[in-house]
Formats: C-alpha cells, structure tokens, sequence
C-alpha cells in the first residue's frame, strides 16, 4: 500500500464520514444548499447520509485489508458524487455545495486510481 494511497484514503474517510453523519444529523448548514439543489429533506438521512457514512467505513475497510471492498465503496461513492454534480446542474446551482460535490468526486476518484491494485 503506498503512502499517497493511504493519505488520500484516510482523507475520504475523514470527509465522506463527516458529509454522511452531518446528513444524517441534518447539519443546519448544509440545509440551505439542499434545497437550492432541489433535494427533499426527508432524503438526508437514506439515501444520502446512509450512503456516504457506509461508502466510509467501506474505505476504512479498504485501508484496514480487504481491498475488494474498499474498491467497491469508492465506485460507490463516485457514482454518488456524479449523480450529486448532476442535481445541481439540473438545477442550476453552483454555489458553494456544488464544488464540494466536485471536490468530493475528485477525491474519490483519487482514491480509486491510487488504491491497491487486487489479484
């Protein structure tokens, strides 16, 4: 496992599991852009906080010795991130959520290209 592998990784634990617990605890500040995006409060806690808070302890797993799950969280986590840049695009916000949907979809994407390749 190499070490920019390990320090990206546990950096999109770190903020894929404060994203999900933040939605899950329905974070007062993260209400606003929601809403501009259009997303339904009621979704906050499944799919969106349930999602990210498990595509972390999936990365954690990664990390810990079964790579294959750590790949999967991280597919999982990118194809979230593309579906969340496309719900504010659809509704035209791009404000300040929006790039960290974007920030969030780089990371993972970081993590899957330096992560552990499997046999």
């Amino acid at each position: 496992m190499s070490t920019a592998y390990l320090v990206v990784a546990l950096l999109a634990v770190a903020a894929n599991g404060f994203s999900g617990i933040a939605a899950l605890l329905r974070f007062k500040p993260i209400l606003p852009g929601m809403a501009a995006a259009g997303v339904p409060e009621s979704w906050l806690t499944f799919p969106i906080g349930t999602l990210k808070t498990a595509g972390a302890a999936g990365l954690l797993l990664g990390i810990l010795g079964v790579p294959m799950i750590g790949i999967a969280a991280a597919i999982g986590l990118i194809l979230f991130f593309v579906c969340a840049v496309h719900t504010h695009i659809l509704a035209r916000d791009y404000a300040a959520q929006f790039g960290l949907a974007n920030a969030f979809l780089a990371l993972n994407i970081a993590v899957l290209v330096l992560g552990p390749a499997v046999s």
